[in-house]
């Protein structure tokens, strides 16, 4: 089992995950994390961390499987972050928009650590 971040991260990358994670598992795109599902040791500290409430196990009904398919394929892709960034300036403004990955997603990835 593993956590997967979901589409509210887009555009919020809040990052504060990213603190708390114990074994440095998440990696970032140009506007969202995503947790490697083979490092993640399923913990949880990250959940309550995620302001966008973006993160669920991948058993949870919200974690559909294609979140578990884009985070296995973008961790793969994108730099890992093992430590917290400033989140964008309109981050809040972002935060619990409605399906924001078909419009705004991007496969570029971040700057990483």
């Amino acid at each position: 089992m593993t956590h997967v971040v979901t589409d509210n991260c887009i555009k919020c990358k809040y990052m504060d995950c990213v603190e708390v994670c114990p074994v440095d598992c998440f990696y970032e795109g140009e506007n969202m994390l995503v947790i490697h599902p083979d490092e993640c040791i399923d913990c949880g500290v990250c959940v309550p961390e995620c302001p966008a409430e973006a993160i669920f196990p991948d058993s949870d009904p919200a974690a559909e499987p294609k979140w578990l398919e884009q985070n296995k394929k973008y961790a793969s892709l994108w730099p890992n972050i093992p430590f917290k960034k400033t989140p964008p300036e309109d981050a809040d403004k972002w935060n619990g928009v409605k399906d924001k990955f078909e419009p705004y997603f991007s496969e570029k990835p971040g700057e990483g650590s």
